[in-house]
């Protein structure tokens, strides 16, 4: 029996899990050898463009790694009726836990204690600035989907009281709403962005928005880079604006801005706020179930309405 034909723009993990996609698919690597694939794996960073899809007449179905839409061309997804799936709430816990890490990082000074031991400071007498206790503060949480709903879970869990912006109040939500990206930064003091990527966000979070978080506050981003402006998240990092930061996204990656690179209250993580092995494995076979579904000729588990 002839194995259907795929594209893969990204690999699935742990390695197993290609094993797994090599042994049910005939896997094409290059898009230039794949004119005639029905299906396409690619992930949230990498996406397909309207090209890509043109040089694909046959496409009938594109399977993102991950909960990002930001790269693929959905107006012409929609146009030529094909279905996309993302793999959504399995990387929720793992996004949230990073950025309570990275939040935990900035007020507890542990990525700066790390360097200052490493320096030796530490063996010569030197004393580490003294930290904030993460839970003493107020968190506000800018996009309330899984992701940030699974953050709010667990900062309720230690006692914080946690404040939300959506595009629209949610009605029975334990946490209380604000109507903009500013009036939330005013009435917390951790700012962790959370929401979808795209123009709609695109630099939501601006020079006036960390003014109004203010110099005790902290932004954390495991969103996407755009939507915090960088060139004034490094002013303010700069000139004491805010007081810290901790990013795991940035605009052109894996580029960051020497600005950040040299921001001593700024904590940078390379992507990786769903690498997990659980995360990535409930996420590959959530890929798996839905190409599965596709070349069965049912519903796919995931779709995302177009």
């Amino acid at each position: 029996m002839t194995r259907p034909r795929i594209l893969a723009l990204a690999d699935l993990k742990p390695a197993d899990m290609i094993d797994r996609l090599e042994a049910d698919y005939d896997v094409i690597r290059d898009i230039a050898d794949a004119g005639d694939v029905t299906a396409v794996v690619t992930a949230g960073n990498i996406g397909l463009s309207a090209a890509q899809m043109e040089a694909l007449p046959d496409l009938r179905m594109i399977a993102v790694n991950g909960v990002g839409l930001d790269a693929v061309d959905m107006a012409q997804a929609a146009r030529r009726g094909i279905r996309v799936s993302t793999t959504p709430d399995v990387l929720s816990p793992a996004v949230a836990e990073m950025a309570l890490g990275l939040a935990l990082a900035c007020t507890r000074r542990i990525a700066e204690g790390d360097r200052f031991i490493r320096a030796g400071a530490w063996k010569q007498g030197g004393k580490l600035a003294l930290g904030r206790s993460l839970t003493d503060m107020r968190a506000g949480i800018l996009g309330y989907g899984r992701i940030g709903r699974t953050l709010a879970d667990m900062l309720r869990g230690l006692g914080m009281q946690v404040l939300y912006t959506a595009r629209s109040e949610k009605p029975g939500a334990p946490d209380a709403f604000r109507p903009d990206a500013r009036a939330l930064a005013r009435d917390c003091d951790a700012l962790f962005v959370t929401t979808s990527g795209g123009d709609d966000t695109r630099a939501l979070v601006d020079g006036p928005v960390l003014a109004a978080l203010g110099a005790q506050g902290i932004v954390v981003n495991v969103a996407r880079g755009p939507v915090v402006q960088t060139h004034d998240l490094a002013a303010a990092l700069r000139d004491g604006t805010i007081a810290g930061a901790g990013l795991d996204v940035f605009d052109d990656e894996p580029h960051v801005p020497q600005a950040l690179l040299d921001a001593p209250n700024c904590v940078l993580s390379p992507h990786v706020a769903s690498a997990t092995e659980q995360a990535r494995r409930a996420m590959a076979q959530l890929v798996l179930d839905n190409l599965d579904a596709h070349f069965g000729g049912r519903p796919l588990p995931t779709e995302v309405r177009t």
